[in-house]
């Protein structure tokens, strides 16, 4: 208190003068229209500015979170598509107490988890995201991963709370792709040139292929879902060489701007690796 009344003391003529000149404007603004409006115009000026800096702010927030609310919708969303759904064996009987069952409910295949893009990072020809999902939360090695528009990659690695995805652009990455419409297969991975375009080969020089054609993921990768958008094709090019053609693919992803995503469980995947892996033994 001693050292409010030293400063007022200290200050007075200072504090003083400053009381003089708020009461001499106020009595100014008040009674003289032209003055008055002047200083509303000012004044409006003003908080008009600093409030729209505050609404760009809180704006933003805003977006952020109903961003969030959306990736969760389109994983509800995604989940009730029917190629997430494996139709039921109509000629399989289900026998309880020797009471004959039919099972003809579909089953869902795939399960999507929404997951947000915290960092990426890259080694010579192979490109990584890394994402705010681990174990704890679902995620396991080889679930397939895709965006908004399309596929992203795959999981390689898993801690408790974060995984590392290996992009479609990395020389190790590879996915089987068909042309829609006339659903020819081929594979597609990428040459380690532009991160912007994927190739596919094995398309047979017969089959009619134009600029924008949409090509899809096929139904006999284990990891992704089908019919997943992979990209568009920007040129063919025939090989002479062979009877097949070279497809350039521009990505439906774009790597660079990519914030969000979805990681896909295939729940018969586990399943059907182990099968495989079993009679590839038995023909060794």
């Amino acid at each position: 208190m001693r050292n409010i009344f030293l400063f007022i003391r200290r200050y007075f003529n200072f504090i003083f003068f400053l009381a003089l000149q708020v009461l001499a404007l106020s009595f100014l603004f008040r009674y003289n229209k032209f003055h008055e409006a002047a200083a509303m115009g000012v004044a409006s000026e003003i908080t008009g500015s600093i409030n729209d800096r505050y609404n760009t702010v809180e704006y933003y927030f805003k977006l952020k979170k109903a961003n969030e609310v959306l990736v969760k919708e389109n994983v509800s969303l995604r989940e009730m598509l029917r190629s997430n759904y494996q139709p039921a064996d109509t000629s399989s009987r289900i026998v309880v107490d020797s009471i004959r069952v039919d099972s003809l409910k579909p089953y869902q295949k795939y399960t999507y988890l929404d997951a947000r893009v915290v960092g990426s990072f890259v080694t010579t020809q192979t490109n990584f995201f890394t994402l705010h999902r681990g174990s704890n939360q679902g995620v396991a090695v080889d679930m397939a991963v895709i965006g908004s528009r399309g596929i992203v990659g795959r999981v390689v690695n898993v801690s408790n709370n974060f995984a590392t995805v290996m992009s479609m652009i990395s020389r190790q990455f590879k996915v089987d792709g068909k042309l829609k419409g006339s659903e020819e297969r081929g594979s597609v991975s990428w040459d380690g040139v532009n991160p912007r375009f994927v190739q596919m080969r094995n398309i047979p020089k017969n089959i009619k292929v134009n600029k924008g054609d949409s090509v899809l993921t096929s139904d006999l990768s284990s990891i992704f879902p089908p019919n997943i958008l992979i990209g568009t094709v920007d040129t063919a090019i025939s090989d002479p060489s062979t009877n097949f053609l070279n497809l350039r693919l521009r990505t439906a992803t774009n790597f660079s701007t990519i914030q969000y995503v979805y990681v896909v469980q295939n729940k018969q995947m586990e399943e059907q690796t182990a099968l495989e892996k079993a009679t590839r033994k038995t023909n060794e």
